[in-house]
Parts: structure tokens; C-alpha cells; sequence
């Protein structure tokens, strides 16, 4: 493979990063290139050093997610290190994604009812006292507030497991990569 397929494929497999990170990832391997050709090597041979492409990109792709990951902890940055994961781990896909979406898919529905709890204890609170709630006015506007409270207290757990199960997945997937990484580069040899 020459130089410039080496990096077309590289830059294909970069598509959504920022134009900042593709860019700087470029001039590194592009580097790489350099050194070899003044070593007297030929672009086959660091092309064959450098190893595939395609696979490094998954890999890059996969450490930009961790790195947007913790130092942002949002969904969208939580979103990204998932994909890059997945992008990683293509050989365990058929065995990863039914339980990742099975666990993505609890968590959302758990977030949903405690989300229709909090709405429902704002129901109790407001209308309780006015439609004679059992037990008078206090013990509605208790309920209320108690249902909202439990509700939030139930959403910040979820968050914290949300926060484990992205953490778990990337730790995965960096075992996964140490473990697989030695086999592809003698698959390569």
C-alpha cells in the first residue's frame, strides 16, 4: 500500500472526528512516512509497519471518545465513546449488542417511569389538596413532595449506574483491544 492510499483510508475512517484531530492525526503518520523514507525504507514497508488503516482509525476514533468521555461527561460525549466502542469491537458486534442495547434500553425506561413518577407526585401535590386527598391537605402535599423526591433520588442513581455501564464499556473495550491487538499484528506479519 502506498503513502497516499495509507492515509486516504485513514482520513475515511476519521470522518466525523473534528477537522482539528483528523488533521493532527494525519501529519503524525504522515511523519511516519518521512522518518521511513529517510531511512531508506519504501511506503510498502511503512505502510506494513504501521499496520491497517481502517483499524487504526477504529482505534483513534475509539481513544477520542474516551478522552471527549472524561473530560465531558454528557450524553452526546457518552454517545460518542459508545460508537467508537462499537467501532472497536466489530468482532464481538453479534455478541455485544443485544446486551448493550438490552442494558441502554432498561436504563432508558427506568429514567422514563421515574421521570412519570416525578410528574405524578406534581400531580398529587397540586390537585391531592383540592380533590380531598385521604388523609387532608398535609399528607397530600407530603405524598406529592415525597413521589418527587423519590423520583429524582431514583434519577440520580440511574445516572450513576449510566455512568458505570459507559465506564465498564470503555474498560472493555481497552482490555479488548490489548487482548486483540497482539493477534492482529501477527495476522498482519
Amino acid at each position: 500500500m502506498t503513502r497516499n492510499d495509507f492515509i486516504r483510508r485513514l482520513k475515511a475512517g476519521l470522518k466525523g472526528l473534528p477537522a482539528e484531530d483528523i488533521s493532527d492525526i494525519v501529519a503524525d503518520y504522515e511523519e511516519h512516512f518521512e522518518a521511513g523514507a529517510a531511512e531508506g525504507r519504501s511506503e510498502e514497508e511503512v505502510a506494513d509497519a504501521l499496520g491497517n488503516p481502517t483499524r487504526l482509525a477504529r482505534e483513534l476514533r475509539f481513544e477520542a471518545g474516551i478522552r471527549n468521555w472524561q473530560t465531558d461527561r454528557t450524553p452526546s460525549s457518552a454517545f460518542a465513546a459508545v460508537v467508537g466502542f462499537m467501532g472497536l469491537a466489530t468482532i464481538d458486534i453479534l455478541i455485544l449488542l443485544p446486551i448493550v442495547l438490552s442494558v441502554i434500553g432498561i436504563i432508558f425506561a427506568l429514567y422514563l417511569a421515574m421521570f412519570a413518577l416525578f410528574i405524578c407526585g406534581g400531580f398529587v401535590l397540586f390537585v391531592g389538596p383540592l380533590q380531598g386527598f385521604p388523609g387532608g391537605i398535609a399528607a397530600a402535599i407530603f405524598a406529592g413532595l415525597g413521589l418527587m423526591a423519590g423520583s429524582i433520588a431514583v434519577g440520580a442513581l440511574l445516572t450513576i449506574l449510566s455512568i458505570w455501564v459507559i465506564n465498564a464499556l470503555l474498560w472493555f473495550g481497552r482490555l479488548h483491544y490489548r487482548v486483540i491487538e497482539p493477534a492482529i499484528k501477527s495476522e498482519d506479519a
